[in-house]
C-alpha cells in the first residue's frame, strides 16, 4: 500500500507522531510519501520513504501566501504521479480541508483516494473551536473517510464542540522503546550535576498552553528543599520570559536552556523527574517518551494526561496552575529514593502498554477498512 501522510515537520506532538507512523510503516514494508513545507524534524532516511515538499510562491498582493491552495495542489500531484492509495491527514487544520479541495479536483480525473484525519488536540480544542475556522474544520472533518483521535478525552470534546456525523476512532500515541528507554549516561549527568544535584526536565513548543513559567516556578520551590537543576528541552515563544523570569527568582545558573534537541531519549536517562504542568494536553506525548525512560512525571490534570499519568502510581496530576501541589509532589518524590525507584518503574511498565508494535496494527486495520469500503463504493 502506498500512503500519503499529511503533517506539520516541527517538534509539536501532531508532527513527531505522524513522523514515528510513517517510518514505522515504511519497515513493514508501506511506501510512505510525507507532504509538507520542510521536512519533519525526526525523519530518517528509509529506501520506502519520500518527502514532498510544499512550495509556497510569495506575490507582493499576499500579505498571506496560499498555504492552502498550494498544499491542495501539491496533493493533487503527489497522488497521481505517486499512484498512493491512502492519505493520512494529521492536524485538521488546514490539512483536512486542503484533502476536501484536493479531492475535488481529483474526481474530474476519475483518481480519487480515501483520506483520513487524525485530530490531535489544539486543531479542536483550541484554534479549531474559533468561529473563523469552525465551520470548515467541521465540514472537513465530515468529509473525511475516517477521523481518528489520540485519546478518550479529545473524542469527547471534538463531539462536545463540533457537529460531527461519523464515529471517532481513538488510537492512542505510541512511543518506540528501542528508541526511548534508559542508558546508562552517568558522565554525561556528572557534567551537568557534578554534586550528584536531582535532574528535572521540561519538553515542550514552549506556547502559552505549556505554561512554562509554572515550570520554573516549581523548579524554584523544589530547589529550596532538594538540590536539583532543571532543563529545558525545545523552543518557541514563552522561551524569553522563562529565561527573564529564572534570572529574577536567582535560580537562572541551575536552569539550562537547551533548545530543540534530536537526541532527547539520551537526556531523559540522566532525569529524575518529568515537569508537565499544561493547560491542555491531547494526549501527553513527551510524557510517554519520558516514561519509557523510566520518568515519573508531574502534571496537571489536563486533556488526556490522566489517561497516561498515573495518580499517585507513575507520577502525579495537579489542577491546573496550582505550582504548590505540584512543588510539593516533586519534593516529596526527590525527597524519598525508595519510592522515586517505584515510580521509575510503574512508569516505564505504563509506557510499554503503549508500544509502537501495539498501536500501529490499529492504523493498519483502519487503512484496510477505509480503502475497502471505499473500492467497494466506487
Amino acid at each position: 500500500m502506498k500512503i500519503g501522510i499529511v503533517c506539520y515537520p516541527t517538534f509539536g506532538g501532531s508532527g513527531v507522531l505522524a513522523t514515528e507512523l510513517g517510518m514505522a510503516l515504511s519497515e513493514k514494508g508501506y511506501e510512505v510519501h510525507f507532504i509538507a513545507y520542510k521536512q519533519p524534524v525526526r525523519l530518517n532516511f528509509h529506501p520506502k520513504i519520500y518527502y514532498h515538499e510544499v512550495s509556497v510562491p510569495t506575490y507582493p498582493l499576499f500579505d498571506f501566501p496560499p498555504y492552502e491552495t498550494a498544499l491542495a495542489s501539491t496533493m493533487v500531484d503527489v497522488i497521481v504521479n505517486q499512484n498512493l492509495d491512502l492519505l493520512h491527514l494529521h492536524y485538521a487544520i488546514p490539512h483536512a480541508s486542503a484533502a476536501y479541495f484536493a479531492r475535488q479536483i481529483l474526481k474530474k480525473t476519475n483518481r480519487d483516494i480515501p483520506f483520513i484525519t487524525t485530530l490531535h488536540g489544539t486543531d479542536i480544542t483550541l484554534v479549531g473551536r474559533d468561529a473563523t475556522y469552525a465551520p470548515v474544520v467541521t465540514f472537513s472533518i465530515n468529509e473525511s473517510d475516517a477521523i481518528t483521535a489520540v485519546s478518550n478525552h479529545l473524542r469527547g470534546e471534538t463531539y462536545k464542540w463540533f457537529k460531527i456525523e461519523k464515529p471517532i476512532h481513538v488510537i492512542p500515541n505510541f512511543v518506540d522503546i528501542k528508541r526511548f528507554y534508559q542508558t546508562d549516561k552517568n558522565h554525561f549527568k556528572q557534567m551537568l550535576a557534578p554534586e550528584d544535584e536531582k535532574i528535572l526536565v521540561h519538553v515542550s513548543n514552549f506556547r502559552k498552553v505549556k505554561r512554562v513559567n509554572d515550570v520554573i516556578n516549581i523548579f524554584k520551590k523544589v530547589k529550596e528543599h532538594v538540590p536539583s537543576k532543571l532543563l529545558m528541552i525545545g523552543d518557541g515563544p514563552e522561551r524569553q520570559d522563562a529565561e527573564e523570569l529564572a534570572r529574577s527568582l536567582g535560580i537562572y545558573g541551575d536552569v539550562r536552556f537547551l533548545g530543540k534537541q534530536e537526541q532527547i531519549s539520551e537526556i531523559l536517562s540522566i532525569t529524575d523527574l518529568f515537569l508537565l504542568p499544561s493547560e491542555t494536553e491531547s494526549f501527553g506525548l513527551s510524557a510517554l517518551e519520558a516514561m519509557a525512560c523510566g520518568v515519573p512525571v508531574i502534571s496537571t490534570n489536563a486533556g488526556g494526561l490522566p489517561e497516561i499519568n498515573i495518580d499517585g502510581v507513575t507520577g502525579y496530576l495537579s489542577n491546573i496552575g496550582d505550582v504548590e501541589a505540584m512543588s510539593k509532589h516533586a519534593i516529596d518524590l526527590l525527597t524519598n529514593e525508595e519510592r522515586l525507584q517505584q515510580f521509575k518503574t510503574a512508569a516505564l511498565n505504563q509506557a510499554r502498554k503503549y508500544e509502537k508494535q501495539f498501536i500501529i496494527p490499529m492504523y493498519e486495520q483502519l487503512y484496510s477498512e477505509v480503502t475497502t469500503a471505499y473500492k467497494a463504493n466506487r
